[in-house]
């Protein structure tokens, strides 16, 4: 007699985790996307090897390759001609020097 009850009690455990599994699953879906937060606040007066590493979208010490593997990334998605900025084109450029410039070697600029 008790084989039928835990039967019966293990099948009604099993529907009712199985329907809050799919109210979990449609609540995870119809949540809003993550808002993808951005740094806040404008260029430095003089900019830094951060500052260029930030607007690139690397570390400070990445190598030359990477670096302009990322000015040519940004650079297209912010060029003048298609649409861009020009000051936003002279900071991607500026922060490429910036990378490059650190990146060569010790010698100081005269």
């Amino acid at each position: 007699m008790a084989t039928p009850f835990l039967a019966g009690l293990a099948v009604a455990a099993t529907a009712l985790a199985g329907r809050y599994g799919i109210q979990a699953w449609q609540a995870f879906k119809a949540r809003p996307p993550k808002m993808r937060k951005f740094f806040e606040g404008g260029f430095q007066q003089t900019m830094t090897r951060r500052e260029a590493a930030q607007i690139l979208g690397l570390r400070e010490s990445a190598t030359p390759d990477k670096v302009k593997e990322a000015h040519r990334r940004v650079m297209v998605a912010n060029h003048p001609d298609a649409g861009g900025s020009h000051y936003l084109a002279s900071k991607i450029n500026e922060a490429k020097d910036v990378m490059l410039r650190k990146s060569k070697g010790g010698g100081s600029a005269f």
